[in-house]
């Protein structure tokens, strides 16, 4: 399965908005919105610094490996 993006579930704990957090990082809703589906193949370090600033959360909140079984 490889790398896992856990975006969704961090922003439910932090109830908040997609649209509230692209805001706040100065990305567009469209992009962000990639980001959180998995149909995204790069990620910015800027962008994912600025994602866990807002978040106050680490990088491995947001994205985990998960073995192919």
């Amino acid at each position: 399965m490889g790398i896992v993006i856990r975006l969704d579930r961090v922003l439910a704990e932090r109830k908040m908005q997609l649209t509230e957090l692209a805001k706040r990082v100065d990305v567009s809703i469209v992009n962000l919105s990639k980001l959180k589906t998995g149909k995204v193949r790069a990620v910015r370090f800027s962008t994912l610094e600025a994602i866990c600033r807002e978040l106050d959360c680490q990088p491995g909140d947001i994205l985990e490996y998960e073995a192919d079984e």
